[in-house]
């Protein structure tokens, strides 16, 4: 048996060895798609665990749960790394309505936007003063915002392809809405959700205050994009309608976590690190299936790709599964911040946090000449459909990498549906594609491949890794 073992062992060392890298890529795709595990993976993080808000029990789980599955895979070394996360509970579910004269009432779909204050326990009923963003809050000053709810309805931008620029544009008055009116005596803030289509699901997400006084902070909720364009609607009518808000948010005192961090030693410059990541923390609404879990398992499938394709990676690569993306960057920042106190030289980083949705390739954050040497592989992706290699964003939980000397990259599904989904009580297991999720995990497995072989380019350029 030891001998079958051993034969079998080397036959597939000397398949690996002679394999060109587009046999060694084929090699990959193939065993995602008829031998992967990030769709049974997610199945389960998303169905037996759900949504996994930082701080909560159910992120907890989520820690303890990949540790075991990345110790089944037989890496060299799995591993939590403690970090302290925010802990902010939703409490009861939110209620509003739109009043268009004494006793008559529509209600409407909101969320708490996440860090969000509570309203006072009977709720907060004011009228409504509606604007496209927070530029707009000055020009209209204190004697016309005090004691009115601030209504935020610029939405995202439809004739952009990129629709992260388009969620990029308009994101602001979710995050600092709030912060920003209550300086002109807002009581509340009330913000279009970010979505390009109509529809009743409200989309949460982080919001901020900056340094205002705690008894200074006025709530903040998202409404659905349907109740947004009705409210705006009603507002043409009659500027003289009331919106009521109840919610009961809070925020408690910071918790203990950990990112999950598993690794295959490197056999030829084991001091030299790969990163591939998404993070583990999600909103609470729906149970995170895109907005991470997709990341995250197909992170995990790129080290177990690289294991059954028969590759043994020349450098150290490790998953890392960060944990409080959504409210804190803690997990990234923490990594990023044990890295350089132990000096580890990160070569490379590569993050997926866009979405289980079909891959169309990367964008880079890195030198010319580094990006000159990944278009030199363009073409092995092609037969792949992969074709978007361009320079520009990574990801968040890497970001706190960067330095002269790594390439940051970050993989780019298709995003048109994206937003439909994003921090929302739909996203859910059952708007993840199976071919879509294993496709992507391949194509990250690929690049990851690459760049344990070839490294990074040019090496005399770069400047000294510093203690």
């Amino acid at each position: 048996m030891k001998q079958i073992l051993f034969l079998l062992t080397l036959s597939l060392s000397i398949v690996s060895f002679g394999q060109t890298d587009e046999e060694t890529i084929k090699r990959i795709y193939d065993n995602s798609l008829t031998n992967g595990k990030s769709y049974e993976w997610l199945n389960y993080l998303s169905n037996q665990i759900g949504g996994r808000l930082s701080g909560s029990l159910n992120a907890e789980r989520a820690v303890q749960w990949t540790k075991e599955e990345l110790e089944k895979l037989g890496l060299d070394k799995v591993w939590l790394q403690p970090v302290m996360v925010p802990k902010w509970v939703r409490g009861n579910p939110e209620y509003a309505y739109i009043e268009t004269e004494p006793g008559k009432v529509t209600t409407v779909n909101i969320c708490a936007l996440g860090g969000s204050v509570a309203t006072p326990a009977l709720g907060t009923k004011a009228k409504v003063i509606e604007v496209q963003g927070i530029e707009e809050l000055e020009a209209l000053g204190r004697e016309k915002i005090e004691g009115k709810i601030v209504f935020f309805n610029r939405p995202m931008q439809a004739t952009l392809i990129n629709t992260f620029e388009s969620y990029g544009g308009c994101v602001n008055q979710r995050y600092a809405g709030a912060m920003e009116a209550g300086k002109y005596g807002a009581v509340g803030t009330i913000v279009r959700s970010m979505n390009l289509r109509l529809d009743d699901y409200p989309h949460t997400g982080s919001m901020s205050y900056g340094d205002t006084p705690v008894n200074e902070r006025i709530p903040s909720a998202a409404i659905s994009t349907n109740d947004a364009e009705l409210l705006s609607s009603l507002l043409k009518l009659n500027n003289d309608i009331e919106f009521y808000f109840k919610q009961s948010c809070r925020q408690l005192k910071d918790v203990l976590s950990h990112n999950v961090i598993g690794q295959i030693t490197g056999s030829e410059f084991p001091n030299e690190f790969i990163t591939v990541g998404g993070h583990l923390d999600s909103w609470d609404l729906g149970d995170g299936s895109h907005d991470d879990g997709a990341g995250c398992v197909q992170s995990m499938d790129v080290l177990r790709l690289l294991k059954e394709s028969g590759i043994k990676p020349k450098r150290s690569i490790r998953v890392v599964l960060f944990m409080n993306e959504e409210n804190g960057l803690r997990g990234g920042n923490k990594y990023a911040e044990v890295a350089k106190q132990k000096g580890e030289n990160h070569i490379f980083a590569l993050e997926s946090d866009s979405g289980g949705f079909t891959p169309r390739g990367f964008s880079f954050d890195c030198s010319d000449a580094d990006f000159n040497q990944v278009l030199g592989w363009k073409h092995l992706f092609k037969p792949y459909l992969i074709h978007y290699f361009e320079k520009g964003g990574s990801g968040a939980d890497i970001g706190p990498l960067k330095n002269k000397n790594i390439v940051l990259a970050g993989l780019r599904p298709d995003t048109q549906r994206y937003f439909d989904h994003h921090h929302a009580a739909n996203d859910t297991f059952e708007h993840v594609n199976k071919r879509e999720l294993e496709l992507g995990a391949a194509t990250m497995t690929s690049l990851v491949y690459l760049y344990d072989k070839y490294g990074v380019n040019p090496v005399e350029t770069r400047a000294p890794i510093k203690d």
